[in-house]
């Protein structure tokens, strides 16, 4: 625990000079003020972030946490959990979603096992930080101990930290597990108090009989495990997963780096919520690249105070979202860096009414 609250403490609120002095280079260019909408904020923030004033978007990755779930026994899934690990071979084969997109916008996938129920012993392509083989089934127990959750927090720190000290200039979280919009639903509505009903949507398709016994599942473990809503890391372990206690590590260590993260969808954004519950002034190096076909993804990003980039009606995970939300954050600091000024281009600047 003593490495998160360090991490934490490192932290540090963006500073509004930075902010200032975007501002007037985006002024300067060919163009009416503020005529690129929130390209322009991205950059600005962009720059606010790494305290850059030349930024440049070059080395991108999405890092995939992957992890399985016990309460999938309580039937809360379409989908074995035997597709966890066939997806694990899928990304590395380049034949996911998530792949296509992101060679689309040039970010590299970095895929995480951090608690898939089985042992891949030494395969390439796969970054091995396994905590444990799944969560177990919260709704009749704690999903995993205190120091599972800490374990998986702190390799998030770890792969933050040394992607940040490889030159690395944006993130992109994702996530893969069967079953894991039912934790991700559970720590909304422990968090913010909302009812289950209202924050448990349909995750990969899920029938009206799947989607009550899902809601069900939720109830009994927040009834058992009664997780205290202002202690993050209590609801984390009881009621959460391995790869959202992964997510929320590379988010902590990405802002103590000065790193910019853009978010996936509702599992990711569980991460981020279990991370800005922790330190608040997380949420300003976050992007929230798109709100999700998940009903309670919109009150998990009103909770943190992120507005999502896009609304395509996304729902698949995986960092699909987060390789779009990076090409708009990298567009954003290209109108920056790379546009040209009234005097650079020639043109009159508005009159000064």
């Amino acid at each position: 625990m003593q490495r998160i609250g360090d991490t934490l403490a490192k932290i540090e609120p963006l500073r509004e000079e930075f902010f200032e002095k975007a501002q007037q280079r985006l002024d300067s260019h060919a163009k009416p003020r503020g005529s690129l909408g929130r390209l322009e904020d991205f950059a600005k923030r962009y720059v606010a972030i790494t305290e850059n004033l030349k930024p440049r978007v070059v080395n991108k990755f999405i890092f995939t946490f992957a992890g399985d779930h016990g309460v999938v026994d309580e039937g809360v899934s379409v989908f074995p959990k035997e597709v966890t690990r066939q997806m694990i071979l899928n990304f590395i084969g380049g034949g996911a979603g998530v792949n296509v997109l992101a060679k689309h916008v040039g970010v590299e996938v970095v895929v995480v096992d951090i608690g898939v129920d089985h042992d891949f012993g030494s395969l390439e392509g796969l970054l091995g930080k396994k905590v444990a083989f799944g969560t177990k089934n919260m709704s009749k127990g704690p999903a995993m101990s205190v120091e599972e959750a800490v374990g998986a927090i702190n390799v998030g720190i770890d792969i933050a930290e040394e992607y940040a000290g490889k030159g690395a200039d944006i993130f992109g979280t994702g996530d893969m597990g069967i079953g894991n919009t039912t934790p991700s639903s559970a720590i909304l509505a422990v968090i913010t108090g909302e009812t289950v009903e209202m924050v448990a949507g349909r995750g990969t398709g899920i029938d009206d009989r799947t989607l009550g016994k899902k809601i069900e599942a939720i109830k009994k473990a927040i009834s058992i495990n009664s997780p205290n809503p202002k202690d993050p890391l209590e609801v984390l372990a009881t009621i959460g997963g391995l790869e959202i206690a992964g997510i929320a590590g590379l988010i902590i260590g990405a802002a103590s780096c000065r790193v910019p993260i853009v978010v996936d969808g509702f599992i990711s954004t569980a991460g981020a919520l279990i991370a800005t519950e922790m330190n608040p002034l997380i949420k300003s190096y976050l992007f929230a690249s798109h709100q999700s076909a998940e009903s309670g993804h919109k009150i998990m990003l009103e909770r943190i105070g992120l507005e999502p980039m896009l609304d395509l009606s996304l729902r698949l995970g995986e960092g699909t979202g987060a390789a779009l939300g990076i090409s708009l954050v990298e567009a954003g600091v290209k109108i920056l860096t790379e546009m040209a000024t009234f005097t650079e281009a020639g043109v009159e600047e508005a009159a000064t009414l």
